[in-house]
C-alpha cells in the first residue's frame, strides 16, 4: 500500500536524460509486482512456461533492466527480507483483498467479460520464494548487483542512496522518503512508456515546512503499512497537526514509538557488496530460453546488447561504475 502523500509531494517530471550515469537503488519486490501484475494476457492470465510456473517478472525484469542500461542508467535491485511484526496486519490486508479479486476474475471469465477478467486479474498478483530465487538468478546471469535486506526493502535501498553508492531509490511508493532517502524516482518499474518523475526529500520538508521527524509523525497520522491511522484525518489535516505539535493530544490506539523507530531506526545492513560483472549470455540462454521457453532468437538479441553495452563500458568510463 504504502503511505498516501501525493496530494502533498510535489513531483518533477524528468526524462532518462536526466538518469544518465546515475546508479538506482531499486525497490526490487515493488518492480516485480508491477511486472506481474502488468504483463498479462488478453484474459488477464500471466505469462507461463510450459510446466505451469509464471515468468511475467522473468519477462519485465529481463528486458526492463536492459532498457535501463542502454540509456546508461545503473540499477542495483534491492530485495525485502523479514517484514517488521507491525506489518503482519498489512499483509493479511492485502492477501485477503487478493483472494476477493481472485474471485471476481473467475466470475468474470465464466461471463466472457476479458476486459473486466484483466482488470481483477491485475489485483491478484502475488510472490513467491520461487520467484525472488529465480529473479536474483537472473540479475547474477546479467552481471547486475543486488543487495539483501534483513527487513525492509526501501529502508535498505534508502540507505544505499544516503551513504552514496546510489543517487536515488528507484519506487513506486512515497516510503523511501520517511527512510531518509534523498531523493527518490518513480515511474522505472511500470510497463509501457515510462513517464518518470523526480521526488526530493529536501524539497518536500522545505515545501512543507516540517522536519523528517515531523514528516514520519505526519505519514502515522494518515497510515502506513504498520498502522490504520487515524479515522477522518488525511495528509492535509495531519500536516497541520504536525506543525503545531499536537500529535501528543491526540488519543492513539497504537505505539507510535514502535512505528516512528520502523522509519528513524530502520534495520538495514552494512555488510554488503556491490559488484558489476560481465554477463554470462551462456546462462542467460539456458535459464530463459531452455528452462523457461522465452523465445531464443529475442532473448539472444537482448543477450548481445547487454554484452555490448557491457563492452563499451569497459573502455573511458570504467571508473564511474565499477
Amino acid at each position: 500500500m504504502g503511505v498516501n502523500l501525493k496530494d502533498l509531494v510535489k513531483l518533477k517530471p524528468i526524462s532518462l536524460e536526466d538518469l544518465k550515469d546515475k546508479t538506482i537503488a531499486i525497490d526490487a519486490l515493488n518492480s516485480i509486482y508491477q511486472f506481474l501484475s502488468s504483463i498479462r494476457q488478453a484474459d488477464g492470465t500471466p505469462l507461463m512456461d510450459s510446466k505451469g510456473r509464471i515468468t511475467s517478472h522473468l519477462s519485465g525484469l529481463f528486458y526492463r533492466t536492459i532498457r535501463l542500461l542502454e540509456a546508461r542508467i545503473k540499477p542495483i535491485y534491492v530485495f525485502d527480507g523479514e517484514p517488521p511484526k507491525l506489518k503482519v496486519r498489512e499483509l493479511e490486508r492485502r492477501k485477503k483483498l487478493k483472494e476477493e479479486e481472485a474471485k471476481a476474475w473467475k466470475k468474470a471469465l465464466e461471463e466472457m467479460d476479458l476486459e473486466e477478467a484483466k482488470k481483477h486479474a491485475k489485483r491478484t498478483s502475488h510472490l513467491t520464494d520461487e520467484m525472488i530465487d529465480d529473479s536474483k538468478k537472473l540479475l547474477e546471469y546479467m552481471g547486475i548487483p543486488y543487495v539483501q535486506a534483513p527487513s525492509e526493502g526501501e529502508a535498505q535501498a534508502s540507505y544505499l542512496c544516503k551513504k552514496g553508492d546510489a543517487w536515488a531509490v528507484g519506487s513506486q511508493d512515497y516510503d523511501s522518503l520517511l527512510f531518509g532517502a534523498e531523493r527518490i524516482v518513480r515511474g522505472l518499474t511500470i510497463s509501457g512508456k515510462l513517464e518518470l518523475q523526480l521526488v526530493t526529500l529536501k524539497e518536500v520538508l522545505e515545501s512543507l515546512g516540517i522536519t523528517r521527524e515531523q514528516l514520519v509523525d505526519l505519514a502515522i497520522l494518515v497510515g502506513t503499512d504498520f498502522n490504520e491511522g487515524v479515522k477522518g484525518i488525511g495528509p492535509k489535516k495531519a500536516l497541520k497537526i504536525v506543525k503545531e505539535n499536537r500529535i501528543s493530544q491526540l488519543k492513539l490506539d497504537f505505539d507510535i514509538e514502535s512505528i516512528r523507530e520502523i522509519f528513524l531506526k530502520p534495520k538495514i545492513t552494512k555488510e554488503y557488496t556491490i559488484n558489476w560483472k560481465k554477463p554470462n549470455k551462456d546462462k542467460i540462454i539456458e535459464f530463459l530460453c531452455e528452462e523457461h521457453d522465452f523465445s531464443r532468437e529475442r532473448v539472444e538479441k537482448a543477450a548481445n546488447k547487454l554484452s555490448q553495452y557491457f563492452s563499451e563500458l569497459s573502455q573511458p568510463t570504467l571508473s564511474k561504475w565499477f
